[in-house]
């Protein structure tokens, strides 16, 4: 998939799945719960163990199924980067804003999604090629933040991450986002070993994003 494919892909279905484990069989096992409840856009986060290879499994597992999407989040460097772009990480996503890495993924023409927290954040990645900002943390600078982001940069394509959960998905996207990150409230039942309720979670997301949009 190209990357202007995956970036238009990924503001369609508007969710992306942030999976972070203690380890790769636990991280697999929640990636395929995930998958299992209608979420296709899976960022395996560099905390997890031996998520390299998780990557390259969950890439190679669902080749089949051009609608899974994978790729690697919590990415701090070009290095980084291309070390899961070669794993097969079909996008990029950071906690911040890091020019090699955003060099790295452009020279690939990988899609990059670097953590801002501010206007100046915000323009430098845009001026640097970044087609998606992601506003981080999510829960410290709330909904509002897309809104004052888009008054001076209307052109601007927003994505939160940090806290976002069911009961605030709506208020996230009535305030601009093209899409929505969410970690441990949709995967919190993996840690007791409950990964129906992850499955149960995921289709609930899937339902409210859908019903935000008013689809």
């Amino acid at each position: 998939m190209k990357k202007e494919q995956v970036i238009a892909k990924m503001k369609e279905e508007g969710l992306v799945a942030v999976v972070r484990a203690e380890s790769k069989e636990k991280g697999e096992r929640v990636i395929d719960a995930i998958v299992e409840g209608g979420i296709h856009f899976i960022e395996i986060t560099m905390t997890v163990p031996k998520a390299m290879e998780i990557i390259e499994a969950m890439v190679d597992k669902y080749s089949s199924r051009p609608e899974i999407v994978i790729g690697a989040g919590t990415v701090l460097d070009g290095e980084t980067a291309r070390m899961a772009i070669l794993a097969g990480a079909s996008y990029i996503v950071g906690p911040g804003f890091n020019l090699d890495m955003v060099k790295t993924c452009n020279r690939y023409r990988i899609p990059v999604i670097p953590g801002v927290m501010t206007p100046t954040e915000a323009v430098t990645a845009m001026e640097a090629g970044c087609d998606i900002l992601k506003i981080f943390p999510g829960n410290v600078l709330g909904p509002g933040a897309i809104s004052s982001f888009r008054g001076p940069l209307p052109q601007g394509e927003f994505m939160p991450t940090g806290g976002v959960d069911v009961d605030n998905v709506e208020k996230w996207m009535k305030a601009g986002a093209c899409a929505v990150g969410t970690g441990s409230s949709l995967t919190k039942g993996a840690k007791t070993g409950d990964y129906a309720a992850v499955t149960a979670k995921a289709r609930e997301f899937v339902e409210v994003v859908k019903k935000a949009r008013g689809q």
